[in-house]
């Protein structure tokens, strides 16, 4: 059931721009019942799901043709800030305010270098370099602020493609990719989630005919205790 509650999310999020997929760790023990079997039996071993865990590997880079539409190549986080603190993300999918003011599509302000909200003029073209550096009518405005972290274990999803973190735990990456007019797809396919989903069912299948045929066992070893 775990297994499949986490594939139903990452199949739900196939499609959204920057999203992780979750996945899970198996690991085994040994099962309480078995433990305490006839002296000289061996005790069984069952699986058990012993953590969950984010893959962090690179989604493929989509070709959108808009200007405000990002992609990370390689590590690093765009920053945002939010009601509830700064969360750090790899949807580039980005909208400029009336005032100037670059946000994501929930309208949080994107973070820049000197850390605050990156502003440019509505008025004016602009350009972005690979090293994610705005300018307009060749100055230099703005510029992404990327993080990265040591332990990417640590960071908390919070929504479909943000992380929380403390800040502690982030440094500025020196040399960041990015590449405009592209979104960093989800690194979930459906294709991947189909098959796993098979496997899932089959395994469902394997114990709904352990049980049928135990309880049938059951049934039979009770019919004949009645006879004698």
């Amino acid at each position: 059931m775990e297994a499949l509650e986490l594939l139903a999310n990452n199949l739900a999020n196939a499609s959204s721009s920057g999203f992780k997929a979750d996945r899970e760790s198996y690991s085994t023990y040994f099962s309480p019942e078995a433990l305490e079997g006839p002296e000289g039996t061996y005790p069984t071993f069952s699986p058990l799901v012993e953590r969950n865990w984010t893959d962090f590997s690179q989604g493929p880079s989509l070709f959108t043709g808009r200007d405000l539409d990002f992609a990370m190549i390689g590590p690093g986080f765009f920053v945002v800030e939010t009601p509830f603190g700064l969360r750090c993300t790899r949807a580039g999918h980005f909208r400029l305010s009336p005032t100037g003011v670059l946000e994501d599509m929930l309208g949080n302000p994107v973070r820049g270098k000197d850390g605050k909200a990156i502003r440019l003029n509505p008025a004016l073209e602009f350009s972005v370099d690979a090293a994610g550096v705005f300018r307009q009518q060749g100055q230099v405005v703005a510029q992404f602020e990327v993080i990265d972290f040591a332990e990417r274990s640590h960071l908390q999803k919070s929504g479909q493609a943000y992380f929380r973190y403390e800040t502690h735990q982030a440094f500025r990456l020196p040399s960041p990719r990015v590449e405009q007019r592209s979104l960093e797809g989800a690194n979930f396919q459906a294709a991947e989630g189909a098959v796993r989903l098979v496997g899932i069912l089959r395994q469902f299948e394997g114990l709904q005919k352990a049980l049928t045929l135990a309880g049938e066992m059951n049934r039979r070893a009770l019919e004949e205790v009645a006879r004698v």
